[in-house]
C-alpha cells in the first residue's frame, strides 16, 4: 500500500507500545480479548497513516485506543449488554498482605481475590469510565483526556469527580487505585517481561527480592520459593515472558498484575513495592483459585 508506514517502523512501535496499550485497554474494558483486539485495530490504523503524518506515535495510539474502547463501551451499554456479571467476579480468592521479612513465611489467602475496582468501573457511564482510567489510573493530564473523549478539559474534570464519587459511594475505601509510583514500577515490569529483557527486569527488582508461586495443594510442588533478583527475574521470564500478556490491576489494595496465556488467566502476580523496586512477587497459579476469575475474564470463544 503506497504512502503508508514501513514495516520496520510499525514493528518498532508495536514492540515498544503494545504492552502499555493492552494494559490501558484492559482497564477500560475488563476483557483481555477485547483489549487485544482494540489495540490491534489501533495499529492497523497506524499502518494506514501516511509517513510523517503522525509526529507522536505513542500519543496518537493512546488516543485511538481510548476512543475505540469508548465506542465499544457505549455500544455494549446501548445493547444493554455486559461482558461480566459484577456479582460473580468477586467470588474468586483475596489476598492477605504478604510479609516482607522472611521468604520462608507462607503468604496466606482467604476465600476471595477481589477485583473490586474493575467491578465498580463497569457501573460508571462510558465517559466517566474512560476519563477515570486515563486520568486517575494512568495519570494523563486533563488536556490529553479531553482530546481523547472529545470534551473540554473542564467537562473531563467533572466526569472524573462524578466517577470518584460513585466509587467512594460504592465502598471506595477498599478500591485503592494504584499509587503513581507503583504505576511506574508495574509499567517497567510489564515492558521488560513483554520484550524478554532480563537486564531491565532485574533492574526493577530489589537486589534481595524473593518470589513464590502457589500452585495449589494438588500440584507435585504446591509452592516454589526463589530468592535473589537475578534468579527471580529468570523464573519470571520463563513463565511470564513475551508469549504471555500482563495487565495491571490492584488486588486487595496491593499492586498486582493479571497474567494471561492466550486469553485465559494463568496467574495473579502480587507485588510488595518499596520505592522504585519490587521486593516480593507472590504468584497465585492455583487453578482452583483462578477458575472463578477465568470464567469472568476470559474473552468470548
Amino acid at each position: 500500500m503506497q504512502g503508508e508506514h514501513d514495516g520496520g517502523t510499525i514493528s518498532r512501535a508495536y514492540r515498544e507500545h503494545r504492552p502499555y496499550l493492552v494494559d490501558l485497554a484492559f482497564r477500560m474494558l475488563g476483557d483481555i480479548g477485547a483489549a487485544e483486539d482494540v489495540v490491534q485495530d489501533a495499529f492497523t490504523r497506524l499502518l494506514r497513516a501516511a509517513p510523517g503524518e503522525i509526529a507522536d506515535e505513542r500519543g496518537w495510539l493512546i488516543v485511538v485506543t481510548s476512543r475505540l474502547c469508548l465506542d465499544q463501551i457505549r455500544s455494549a451499554r446501548s445493547r444493554r449488554e455486559r461482558a461480566h456479571d459484577p456479582g460473580q467476579i468477586e467470588a474468586a480468592a483475596s489476598l492477605a498482605r504478604p510479609a516482607l521479612a522472611d521468604p520462608a513465611d507462607r503468604v496466606t489467602f482467604d476465600d476471595s481475590v477481589h477485583l473490586a475496582l474493575l467491578v465498580v468501573l463497569q457501573r460508571l457511564t462510558p465517559a466517566e469510565r474512560v476519563v477515570f482510567v486515563l486520568h486517575d489510573i494512568f495519570g494523563m493530564p486533563f488536556g490529553t483526556v479531553a482530546q481523547t473523549v472529545g470534551r473540554t478539559a473542564q467537562a473531563c474534570r467533572q466526569l472524573a469527580t462524578r466517577a470518584r464519587y460513585k466509587i467512594s459511594a460504592d465502598g471506595g475505601a477498599r478500591l485503592d487505585v494504584t499509587a503513581a509510583e507503583h504505576r511506574l514500577v508495574t509499567d517497567k515490569f510489564i515492558a521488560a517481561s513483554a520484550n524478554g529483557d532480563l537486564a531491565s527486569l532485574i533492574e526493577v527488582l530489589a537486589p534481595g527480592a524473593w518470589g513464590d508461586i502457589d500452585y495449589g495443594p494438588g500440584a507435585a510442588r504446591p509452592r516454589v520459593v526463589v530468592t535473589g533478583a537475578a534468579r527471580v527475574a529468570k523464573h519470571l521470564l520463563h513463565y511470564w515472558g513475551p508469549a504471555t500478556t500482563l495487565v495491571s490491576h490492584p488486588v486487595a489494595g496491593q499492586p498486582a498484575l493479571l497474567g494471561f496465556h492466550g486469553r485465559q488467566l494463568a496467574g495473579v502476580l502480587v507485588f510488595t513495592i518499596h520505592g522504585e523496586n519490587i521486593q516480593t512477587v507472590h504468584v497465585i497459579a492455583d487453578p482452583a483459585k483462578l477458575s472463578p476469575l477465568n470464567a469472568q475474564l476470559a474473552g468470548p470463544a
